[in-house]
């Protein structure tokens, strides 16, 4: 069995920002429309997500943000999150996140954990509930 069962693609790539109305302008002139805002209490961070197509990105306030290779990380949308994780686990892959964490994005929340890969890239894997 493999991580790959329990995803389905790409979910959003995320991307730290400390001019949110700079990033959303860029990325509006783009072709991407805003389709979710909301905002992290527990870190005082605005987020939001902008689609074109079916690509989705998360921009968030976090500073310092400006650095080449800005990309925080990329997130696969899990079908199946316990037994993800649980695999994950039984796979040995590093995690960098506390278990299976929860944030109030969305209409019903999400479910997420993060992954270290060999080249210190963080994959989150991401259940919208």
């Amino acid at each position: 069995m493999k991580l790959s069962d329990f995803c389905s693609g790409i979910q959003h790539i995320g991307i730290p920002t400390n001019d949110l109305a700079a990033s959303e302008k860029f990325y509006d002139d783009l072709g991407f429309s805003v389709v979710y805002r909301g905002y992290v209490p527990e870190k005082n961070q605005h987020v939001f997500f902008m689609q074109m197509h079916d690509l989705v990105l998360e921009l968030y306030e976090e500073t310092p943000a400006l650095r080449d290779g800005a990309v925080d990380h990329i997130a696969l949308n899990c079908l199946d999150i316990e037994t993800a994780y649980c695999l994950a686990k039984e796979q040995g892959y590093r995690f960098l996140s506390d278990g299976i964490c929860s944030l109030g994005f969305w209409e019903k929340g999400i479910k997420y954990f993060i992954i270290e890969g060999p080249n210190k890239e963080r994959l989150e894997f991401c259940q919208k509930l």
